[in-house]
C-alpha cells in the first residue's frame, strides 16, 4: 500500500489549496483516511479524517476553511483547504487506517494509522 500526497505549495494568507493523496494497493473507500500535519518544533496534530461511511472529523482550528473528500474513480482523498493562515503552515500527511474510523470518543488523535504517506509541505505567508 502507498500513499502519496502532492498540492502543497506557498499560499498567501486567506488564500487556498488542494492537497490530494492519490492510494495505491487498496480501494481507499473501505477504509478510514485523513490528514495530520507537523509544523516546525511543534507537536504532530490531526487535521481531518473522513470514515468508511462518509462521516468527516475535523480539528476545531480548521472548521468551516477544510473539507476532506474521497474520489473512489481515482482512489484519492483529497485535503480543500480555504481561508488559509500562518499557523496552518506545517507538513500535511497523508494517512490511512485500516481498523474501524474515528468516532466520538477517539477523535483522531486517539486512533492509530497502519499507512503514511512521505507528506506535503504548505506555507502560508502572512
Amino acid at each position: 500500500v502507498h500513499l502519496v500526497e502532492s498540492g502543497g505549495g506557498v499560499a498567501q494568507t486567506g488564500g487556498s489549496l488542494r492537497l490530494a493523496c492519490e492510494v495505491s494497493g487498496l480501494f481507499l473507500d473501505s477504509y478510514a483516511i485523513g490528514w495530520f500535519r507537523q509544523a516546525h518544533e511543534r507537536e504532530r496534530e490531526g487535521v481531518s479524517c473522513i470514515n468508511s461511511d462518509g462521516s468527516p472529523y475535523y480539528r476545531d482550528s480548521v472548521k468551516g476553511r477544510f473539507t476532506i473528500t474521497r474520489d473512489k474513480a481515482k482512489n484519492t482523498a483529497y485535503l480543500q483547504m480555504e481561508s488559509l493562515k500562518p499557523e496552518d503552515t506545517a507538513v500535511y500527511y497523508c494517512v490511512l487506517r485500516l481498523g474501524p474510523g474515528w468516532n466520538m470518543a477517539t477523535g483522531m488523535e486517539g486512533l492509530e494509522f497502519d499507512y503514511w504517506g512521505q507528506g506535503t509541505s504548505v506555507t502560508v505567508s502572512s
